[in-house]
């Protein structure tokens, strides 16, 4: 492993380095450019930093991240309560807003069901979710999971949930996400059209 003549230098270029996607010379690169900036402005990167782990919080009613107790998206009275898009993640939440074409509520069930990783239908926001539908009187939700065998597999489970409480709408993303991918590498234009062209679910029986 490469050392510095600064201790500092080097503890800098370790935390940039354990972020996702940072390589070492990237690390590098950053924290070179962090020593020719002013106090102020590495100030204010730093409390922006800080503030994700102080701050920010999780929207009561569908676990998307918000600066308040809930979220703009669940406050919009713009948007179709009725229609409610399951998701794994925050991520996809963003993916699928900025594709434009879609103005109903979400709901984020942080993860799916994998037993491979030791996650199970209690680690989600499974409950939380039948709940809601039943509180908010959905008529479609649509589950908008990548299509991997663990998504397939929590797709299923979480249908069978919502039936039972009586839900009757339940569709799929339209097949123009590749099976094995993942919504957050997924370009705007075919993400959009998936959720333009959803497609009922039909649970095996």
């Amino acid at each position: 492993m490469e050392k510095h003549s600064s201790k500092i230098l080097e503890e800098a270029v370790e935390a940039f380095a354990s972020l996702p996607g940072v390589g070492r010379k990237s690390a590098l690169r950053l924290a070179l450019h962090c020593i020719y900036q002013s106090d102020e402005k590495l100030g204010r990167f730093t409390n922006a930093v800080k503030r994700l782990s102080t701050d920010l919080r999780f929207c009561k009613k569908c676990h998307h991240i918000s600066d308040s107790e809930v979220c703009s998206i669940c406050l919009d009275p713009g948007r179709d309560k009725k229609l409610l898009c399951l998701v794994e993640s925050v991520r996809d939440v963003l993916a699928i807003e900025d594709t434009g074409h879609f103005r109903g509520s979400y709901h984020v069930l942080g993860g799916i069901i994998s037993p491979i990783d030791g996650v199970g239908p209690e680690d989600l926001h499974i409950d939380s979710l039948v709940k809601r539908c039943k509180e908010e009187a959905v008529e479609e939700v649509i589950m908008a999971i990548s299509p991997t065998i663990d998504g397939e597999t929590t797709i299923y489970y979480v249908s069978r949930c919502l039936a039972e409480a009586g839900l009757k709408k339940v569709s799929i993303l339209a097949r123009g996400v590749a099976f094995g991918g993942e919504l957050e590498y997924t370009d705007e234009m075919t993400l959009g059209r998936s959720i333009r062209a959803r497609i009922p679910y039909e649970i095996a029986e």
